[in-house]
């Protein structure tokens, strides 16, 4: 296993860059992940990875990809993530390039990385057929939501559609939109129909957008005391996708 010791090293300086660079990353269809417990998650999955690289020699390192030793501090310059583990690697961007109609969550503009591996993990948990992101949504390859996410990534179907296309695509799957909005037309929660109907949820800071809330045919709320003003965008989305589930068993 090839030791690697400098930063201008070409391997070291692509995962960097894989880490840091939104639009390399794009470029490249490749992504960073750190940590055994996402490794073992990506070998699980079938995911192609296409490099490693260890702190420490390996016992028994996985039979795929080419594989560098570094020091430890090589592998906190790669990550932008606090606390780097022992091993990061890269893998193969997966492309989710077909719908499956269901259980459908629209995410509207969550800007935070971590709310979004967060929305995508319990996605996951609680079998939602599809996750779309549209407006200004956080990289779901950022080496941030890849973590919150704990491997969600690599099973949980996800696009990303534009909101002038979001219309026709509800309309060829046949869902009706719901929107989860505080209005005087908002029901609660508990009393509507979620059954062949996507939910989307909105940004931390300003909801959804006015063009996606005339989009919808309904709204909704989730009752809480009123001396809160609103939920964290991954709780408010917990609970929507619990409901979903939970009408459909």
């Amino acid at each position: 296993m090839q030791l690697l010791r400098s930063r201008q090293n070409p391997v070291i300086a692509h995962m960097r860059k894989l880490g840091t660079d939104r639009a390399y990353r794009t470029a490249c269809g490749e992504f960073l992940c750190d940590g055994e417990k996402l490794l073992r998650e990506a070998l699980k999955w079938h995911v192609e990875i296409t490099a490693i690289l260890w702190a420490e020699e390996p016992q028994s390192p996985p039979d795929c990809a080419a594989q560098y030793l570094a020091e430890k501090a090589l592998l906190d310059y790669v990550t932008p993530l606090k606390n780097a583990a022992s091993v990061v690697f890269s893998v193969r961007m997966k492309s989710w390039e077909t719908a499956e109609p269901g259980r459908t969550l629209i995410l509207e503009t969550i800007q935070d990385p971590g709310n979004l591996g967060t929305i995508l993990r319990t996605a996951n948990a609680m079998e939602i057929d599809t996750v779309i992101l549209t407006g200004a949504c956080a990289d779901v390859y950022n080496p941030k939501t890849i973590r919150a996410g704990m491997g969600a990534v690599f099973r949980q179907r996800w696009l990303s559609i534009e909101r002038g296309a979001l219309q026709q695509y509800l309309k060829e799957n046949g869902l009706r939109l719901i929107g989860a909005a505080l209005s005087e037309r908002s029901a609660d929660i508990r009393m509507t129909d979620l059954r062949g109907a996507a939910v989307a949820i909105g940004s931390e800071g300003q909801g959804l957008s006015d063009e996606l809330l005339a989009m919808c045919a309904e709204e909704l709320i989730i009752p809480m005391n009123p001396q809160c003003e609103s939920l964290n965008a991954a709780v408010a989305a917990a609970i929507v996708m619990w409901e979903m589930k939970r009408e459909r068993g």
